[in-house]
């Protein structure tokens, strides 16, 4: 499933544009927005394929938006004004839809958006010489230092790698199974959830791993036995 927003300050217009993205089995429609900073807001916080939005916004308009973050879904243009096509064009839009618009060009468009996101989704890990893994987020392959990564988080179909001195994750699509088997031994899956980075761990209390002031991560019942023997080898004392 595509999970996608749905973004335009006209409630009618909102209205029917929701409408067409469920009729389209390969769309997940996870949120309705009006404006651009209520989108921006669910950026932050979820992962998000794609958005259709509109132009023409108060506050933040709907190209103003899409430049302002740093690593944007795929996107799809809603608008009454046709000037604004090369415009979008010009920041990768997938599509641009021209107001009025029917459920035919809306096909089209959702078509476009699934072809665009299989090519910019498929999943790309590799090791490097140096200690580094390559992972693909969004459009772009990037390198990672395995020692910069604190710990990985598992969500749905994605894994958000959390890393030292950066307070945004790299958010893959990939699982976790196959993230362990890059990761060298001082990883290790403390729940079907995470996967820790044993050299920043900073307590452990009771089931629990703190790996700073405000990470807590639960250690699952599966996998208390392997993290209890790795304790037992580094535990000094009676």
């Amino acid at each position: 499933m595509i999970r996608v927003l749905a973004i335009d300050d006209e409630p009618l217009a909102l209205q029917q544009l929701a409408a067409y993205i469920k009729k389209i089995p390969f769309l997940e429609l996870v949120s309705e927005c009006q404006s651009a900073i209520e989108a921006r807001d669910i950026l932050n916080n979820d992962n998000i394929d794609a958005i259709f939005c509109d132009i023409n916004m108060p506050d933040l308009n709907g190209m103003d938006f899409v430049k302002s973050l740093s690593t944007p879904p795929l996107i799809v243009f809603t608008t009454a004004y046709s000037e604004y096509a090369v415009e979008g064009f010009k920041v990768d839009a997938v599509d641009y839809l021209l107001k009025p618009f029917g459920l035919d060009d809306f096909k089209r468009a959702a078509n476009r958006l699934q072809e665009r996101l299989e090519v910019r989704q498929e999943p790309v890990i590799a090791t490097s010489e140096d200690d580094s893994i390559f992972v693909k987020t969004d459009y772009r392959v990037i390198k990672l230092a395995i020692s910069d990564i604190r710990y990985i988080e598992g969500m749905s179909e994605y894994l958000k790698i959390h890393l030292e001195n950066q307070p945004k994750p790299i958010v893959t699509l990939l699982s976790m199974k196959k993230m362990e088997e890059f990761l060298p031994p001082h990883f290790m899956r403390i729940h079907r959830s995470y996967i820790i980075n044993l050299k920043k761990i900073q307590e452990v209390n009771k089931n629990r791993v703190i790996m700073d002031s405000e990470t807590y991560l639960p250690i699952g019942d599966n996998y208390k036995d392997a993290f209890n023997d790795y304790l037992n080898k580094k535990f000094l004392g009676k």
